[in-house]
């Protein structure tokens, strides 16, 4: 941020009006300022419908937070485009719109970087650099929905975070991104359109529980046992699989909102047919669903994409014994399509 300025864009409505009125400004002002802001104007002066004194006071008080779009890349079937976006401290960070029938959907960032350490995921290995703040996450939808804009009419219906970082990790900002972003007076986004990632952090999928933001909650599992689980991804040294299944069901039983699990296949480590059969057994009496992905290989790790052989025998596994479960549909793989991946392209070309 620059100086003492805070930046509007990840203030709550009220408090957008209550700092103009502090100002001495009426409260009409206020909403006349938030309509500016989620049409993607990135300067006060921009807002021509208020008084230049108002547009003054606004400019030295507040900075309109923005990502600027440094590369973008559009899959050869056009349902994919990904962005790759530079923070004003110079950090870059990735979003991707997916295109699908029933709409637009953001996948974006909470981290810069992430400190989880999942051994498949390609924006962990630099480590965690910061939290995104609610004004960054929140630029981001507002950057895809103008630049939809220039082409089509349909903005952002959806939006999944699953993009670089883990959102628990950053919960107080996340928390109250989700709350502006479904704001009748924000960006209007239903609940029931957003997903939020975990990998499992079981204390803040608790408190998520309780916060009344009854969003889909999608729980990366990748194994079915703790042995297997501590292989792939670090966490699960400090919560086991049965926690982790627990808070979901938990999560479930608090909100109403069927949990998702996400397991990626990894040749010949967690796709056998005999971990599907204890996947299931775990989920046993749980209705929720479970959503297959074939890992995006990656230079930087060993681990293979399973066969189609191996992908379907393991998905009707899970079908014969009664779990609700689908493949995930593959979108961008010819333009890095994973999370990490551009980001990491981009920054190799620099050094080159």
């Amino acid at each position: 941020m620059t100086g003492a300025k805070v930046d509007i864009l990840g203030l709550m409505p009220h408090e957008i009006i209550e700092g103009l009125q502090e100002m001495g400004e009426q409260a009409f002002r206020g909403k006349q300022v938030i309509s500016w802001l989620y049409k993607g104007v990135n300067s006060f002066e921009d807002m021509t419908n208020l008084p230049k004194t108002t547009r003054k006071k606004l400019e030295d008080t507040y900075i309109i937070g923005s990502v600027k779009q440094i590369d973008k890349r559009i899959s050869k079937k056009g349902d994919t485009i990904k962005y790759l976006c530079l923070l004003a401290d110079h950090n870059i960070i990735e979003c991707v719109v997916m295109k699908y029938n029933y709409g637009n959907t953001l996948c974006l960032s909470t981290q810069v970087g992430c400190r989880m350490g999942c051994s498949f995921c390609a924006s962990t290995k630099q480590g965690l650099v910061r939290n995104l703040e609610v004004g960054e996450m929140i630029a981001q939808v507002v950057m895809a929905n103008t630049q939809l804009g220039q082409t089509e009419e349909r903005g952002i219906r959806n939006i999944v975070l699953m993009g670089s970082g883990e959102p628990l990790d950053n919960y107080d900002n996340v928390i109250k991104f989700l709350r502006l972003v479904h704001h009748p007076e924000g960006l209007n986004i239903s609940y029931r359109n957003i997903t939020l990632s975990t990998c499992g952090l079981v204390p803040n999928m608790i408190k998520l529980a309780q916060e009344n933001v009854p969003i889909t909650l999608s729980i990366s599992l990748h194994a079915p046992n703790d042995e297997l689980r501590k292989k792939i991804m670090p966490v699960a040294s400090a919560y086991k699989v049965d926690e982790v299944i627990n808070a979901g069901r938990y999560y479930f039983e608090k909100t109403g909102r069927r949990v998702t699990f996400e397991y990626s296949l990894i040749d010949r480590l967690n796709d056998n047919v005999e971990d599907a059969r204890e996947l299931a057994h775990k989920l046993k009496d749980f209705p929720c669903h479970v959503n297959v992905i074939p890992i995006n290989e990656i230079d930087e790790v060993l681990y293979k994409r399973s066969s189609e052989a191996r992908i379907q025998a393991f998905v009707n596994t899970l079908k014969s014994l009664g779990v609700h479960v689908t493949r995930r549909r593959e979108l961008g793989q010819d333009i890095e399509g994973a999370c990490g991946q551009l980001k990491r392209s981009y920054l190799d070309s620099l050094e080159k």
